[in-house]
Formats: structure tokens, sequence, C-alpha cells
């Protein structure tokens, strides 16, 4: 009992704070305590992670799997002629005949996986990466898909797997938000709600970082000095343990402060990172840096590896904006768009990978390659493809992922996926997996049910884990 009489405003208070202040005690029990205070504190894993952290190399628009990483004979024999098999209707149902590839497969590495010559330095990399020629999804829409692939759902609102991750272990970095995605200029459709938060602690959305010299809006100190900027924090943390002291403990206010620490050591850490003047000769020829076809997606790609470097759990790098071309979204001149959006993409993609590997941090870092969706075997118009959710490719490399591997097949057209179907739930379940959580235990509690990123669905892909 206070021995001074409590306010209206006080009482109201501290009753509607009881039941939170019980599931607060129950956090604590559990051991998570440090996430109220600090939401990206490291959580424990359900069980032993072979991952660490996740760069996920977004494909924004749906590069063609028949034309870059599942071969089909069947079109060259066909191409020109009626496709023989029932198609469901497509995005813009104008479909023509069976449309072959422009380029060439050949076989690469000791695994002997074809590969396009679209990715002449990926190719270099197979024996690295497991490919997935069997991805389904349920949406051929832009950014119903893009909504289904970056959070589960197919709709706005769902917290995105980048946010789910860290909310499940959160961030080693103590100077940098443990989910970056990393500009192009060019946001996939559905825009910033690929990367939000959902119902999870805005504490776990993605933080764009801009191409540029000042990637993050908001962040640049206006203080006349780094004292005067310690001392305004410093006031507000003695402001907000009277707070406390009248009201009890109140977790979101401390974590809301720590976001504002966070912000404070970003503004050193940020600079620092962006800085590539550090780096050699050999890794920004590595990269591509200094070649104007790769300069941009190169420069992402190096800067996914200083942040997984530094802590960050999740990091996705988005399709560098080209000239006379929409992403790989190619209903018409799918040969100049596949082609540029593979010549500014494939020595960066190498170079990340090979990197990672002479650094001892591929083995430590799942590295995710896909889009939206796939494409149609038949042309639309003359020299485009549709949209194909039936049946796509992804690859995986890294982090757990047994290297070398094609799991599942397509139909002989590549346009329905025939064997060891994966959805994208099941992609969830897997990379989820390879960071030690259980996809079906990693819960929030909104709206009177547990939610998870794989809803009621997923099974963890075993067919490629090491």
């Amino acid at each position: 009992m206070s021995r001074k009489p409590l306010s209206r405003r006080a009482l109201l208070c501290r009753c509607a704070h009881g039941f939170g202040g019980l599931a607060w005690a129950v956090m604590a029990a559990e051991g998570a305590a440090s996430r109220a205070v600090n939401p990206l504190a490291v959580q424990p894993t359900h069980f032993p992670p072979k991952a660490r952290s996740v760069i996920f190399l977004y494909m924004d628009g749906g590069p063609s799997q028949v034309d870059t990483f599942d071969p089909k004979p069947r079109l060259d024999q066909d191409h020109g002629k009626p496709l023989p098999i029932p198609a469901p209707p497509t995005q813009f149902n104008d479909n023509g005949n069976v449309l072959r590839s422009p380029w060439k497969f050949a076989r690469h590495g000791q695994s002997g996986i074809e590969v396009s010559e679209l990715f002449p330095h990926v190719a270099a990399c197979v024996d690295d990466l497991a490919i997935i020629r069997s991805m389904v999804a349920d949406q051929s829409e832009h950014t119903a898909a893009n909504y289904q692939l970056h959070t589960g759902f197919a709709m706005q609102g769902r917290p995105s797997m980048g946010a789910w991750i860290t909310y499940g272990i959160g961030s080693e970095s103590q100077n940098l938000p443990g989910f970056v995605v990393l500009d192009s200029g060019l946001i996939p459709a559905g825009g910033m709600d690929n990367f939000g938060a959902g119902f999870l602690p805005a504490a776990y959305q993605g933080t764009l970082f801009r191409p540029g010299a000042k990637p993050i809006a908001n962040v640049e100190p206006r203080e006349a000095s780094p004292e005067l900027q310690r001392a305004k924090l410093a006031l507000a943390k003695r402001l907000n343990r009277g707070l406390v002291a009248r009201l009890g403990a109140l977790p979101e206010l401390e974590a809301s402060l720590a976001n504002y620490e966070l912000a404070f050591r970003m503004q050193s850490a940020v600079p620092e990172l962006t800085d590539l003047g550090q780096e050699s000769r050999a890794t920004r020829e590595l990269y591509g840096l200094d070649e104007r076809e790769t300069a941009a997606f190169g420069r992402q790609c190096l800067l996914a590896r200083r942040l997984v470097e530094r802590g960050v759990r999740f990091v996705e790098c988005l399709t560098p904006k080209l000239p006379g071309h929409d992403r790989w979204d190619q209903h018409a001149r799918l040969f100049e768009g596949h082609r540029d959006n593979a010549r500014a993409t494939d020595k960066p993609i190498a170079g990340l990978l090979k990197d990672l590997k002479a650094r001892g941090l591929l083995a430590q870092t799942l590295v995710v390659w896909g889009g939206e969706f796939g494409r149609t075997p038949m042309s639309q118009g003359a020299t485009g493809r549709d949209h194909n959710p039936f049946g796509f490719t992804m690859w995986l490399a890294g982090g757990g992922v047994r290297g070398g591997t094609v799991y599942g097949a397509t139909d002989d057209y590549g346009y329905f996926a025939v064997e060891n179907k994966v959805h994208l739930h099941d992609l969830h379940a897997t990379i989820l997996h390879l960071l030690g959580l259980d996809h079906k235990r990693l819960t929030f509690r909104f709206s009177g049910r547990d939610m998870r990123l794989t809803d009621v669905h997923g099974e963890v892909v075993h067919g490629i884990l090491a």
C-alpha cells in the first residue's frame, strides 16, 4: 500500500497493467527478461543451429526457371508448336506456342549440375548450391506473391520472415539493426510491407539502407556534439526512471529507449560499415565494384557480407534497377531483360559466395536466391513469358545446406512441379530449421491465436540439408 493516495489515473494504470505484469512474470521465468529491455537481445534456439544469419538475394519479378537452372530439352524439340498439356489461366492470358530457351546449358563442378550460360560465375560455385527445381506458390500476381514469399501470407500486414527471425533469435550486433534491407532503387510490388513487422513489435521490422552518403533516414545527429546527444539520452533515462518509480515496470518504455540508444550507436557504426574504401583491390574485383554493369549489385553483396560479419541476422538484397527493364519480369524482350539482369547480378553473387567461403563465413551464413514465382514455357506475345507459380526454381547455399544438390523436378516443359514439391511454407520452415528454430514453436499470440510464419503449414525439406 502506498502512503500517498493514488490518483484516478494511477489507479487505472496500475489495474490495467496487472495482467501485463503477470505475462511479464511468465516471460522472466522463461529467461526472456532481456527481450523486454532490448528487443534484439540474443535468444536461445530450440536446437543447435547450423546457420547464424541469412542473406536473401531477392530476384524481383520472377526469373524464368527454364532459362536459368532448370534445363528442358523438350522446349527445343517443340519450339513454335502449341503446348500439348493443359495450362491454367495465366496473369495476362496472352499465350503463344512453346518458346525454347535462348541460352545453352552446360554441366559444371564435380556435381555436374547443369546451369544456363546466363550465369557463368555462379556456375563455378554450383557445388555449393542446393537447387530446388520444384518450388510452388499460390499466387500469380506480383504483390500477393511478394507478400507470400516474404511473410508466408498473400495479404499485407503479416511479419516478414526477417522480422520473425530477429524476433526468434535476436541479433548479435550491438550497433546495427537485426534485419536490414539493401535498397537498389527498386522497391518490390507491395512496398515496405514486404519487410514489415506486422503484429510483432516494431523493433523487428526491416531497416532500409539506401545507396549514397546517407543510407538511413533520420539517423544523422542533430546536436552540435556527441556529448550533447549523450546528455539528452541520459536525461531521457532519468525521466523514465522517475516514471517507472511511480507506475511500476514498463518494458515498452525501456525498449523504446533501447531503440534510441541503438540509433545513436548507428551514427558511428553505419558510416564505418558503408565505407568500402578499406576493402582490398582483389575484393573490389571479386564483386565487380569497378565495372559499370555490376557495381550496384556488387556493392549490395559486399555490404551484405560486412553486415553478417557484424552480427546482423537477416539481410535482403533487392534486384538492381536497370534502364529499359522491369526487374526480371519479362513479358516481352525476354532475351534482353534476362541477359542484362544476369549480367548485373551473376558476378556479385559468385563473389559473395567465394568471399564468404574464403572467410569461413559460408558455413554459418545461409544464402537464398530466388523470386516470387517463375515463368511459363510458352511465349507471351512473341518474345516474353508470363507468370508461373506452379513450378519454379530457387537455390540455397551455406548454413547447413548440402551443396551440389538438385532437389525436385518439373515436367518436361518446366511448367508444373511433379517431384518433391516444395511450397513456400516449406522453404520458410527449412530456413527457420537451419537457424535452430522449430517453425511450429516460433509463435506470437495475436487476435486470439498463436500466429507463426508458416501458419498451419510447412515441412522441413530434409533432402537439401547437410
